[in-house]
C-alpha cells in the first residue's frame, strides 16, 4: 500500500503570481490566479471515480456547508438540480462544467474570493489520476484576510488532500 503522500502530490502556488489558467479548460470565463493543485492516483475506472466524487463535493455535505455559505454570503446558497449536471448547484458553488468521467468544473463566489474549482480525471481502465485545481481571486483587504487564513494557513490544503483521499477510498471500495 503507498503510503499518503505517494498517493496524493500537492502543487502549491504563491499567492499573486502571474500563474493564470485560461487554457486549462475550454469553459474558463474568467483568469484566475491558480493557488494549487492536488492530484491522487485511484486504483478504480473513471466511472467509479466520478461516482465517489459526486458525494466528496464541497458543499454536498449538508448543514454544515449551508452554514459557512451563509457566513462567508456565498452565491448561490442551496442546492439545486441534479448534482454534476451542468446548473446544478451546492452551496458555493454552481457545476459550469461537466463532462462525465472526464472533467468538472465548478465556480462561485463569496464576500471574500471568487473561485472555480477544477476536477480532471484521466486514466486507463482501472486506475484513473483525479487533479483538483483551484483558482482564486481574493480582492482588498479582507480578501487578504481571507487568504490568510484560508490558504496561507494551510486550511484548504488539507481539506483537498482529505476530499480527494476519501474519493480514492470510497471509489476503490466500489
Amino acid at each position: 500500500m503507498l503510503s499518503y503522500w505517494e498517493h496524493v502530490v500537492n502543487k502549491p502556488w504563491v499567492h499573486g503570481q502571474a500563474r493564470t489558467s485560461r487554457a486549462y479548460a475550454p469553459g474558463v470565463d474568467a483568469v484566475l490566479p491558480v493557488v494549487d493543485e492536488h492530484q491522487v492516483l485511484v486504483a478504480a475506472p473513471a466511472g467509479a471515480v466520478w461516482s465517489s466524487l459526486a458525494g466528496h463535493l464541497p458543499g454536498a455535505q449538508g448543514a454544515p456547508a449551508a452554514a459557512y455559505a451563509r457566513l462567508v454570503a456565498a452565491r448561490p446558497r442551496r442546492s439545486s438540480g441534479r448534482l454534476l449536471d451542468i446548473g446544478a448547484t451546492l452551496p458555493g458553488f454552481t457545476v459550469v462544467e461537466s463532462v462525465p468521467d472526464r472533467y468538472l468544473r465548478l465556480a462561485g463566489q463569496h464576500l471574500f474570493s471568487r473561485y472555480d474549482l477544477c476536477f480532471t480525471l484521466a486514466g486507463e481502465s482501472d486506475r484513473t489520476l483525479l487533479t483538483a485545481r483551484t483558482l482564486a481571486d481574493f480582492p482588498g483587504l479582507r480578501g487578504r484576510l481571507y487568504w490568510l487564513m484560508v490558504i496561507k494557513s494551510s486550511a484548504h490544503r488539507r481539506l483537498m488532500a482529505r476530499m480527494l483521499c476519501g474519493v480514492r477510498r470510497d471509489a476503490e471500495g466500489r
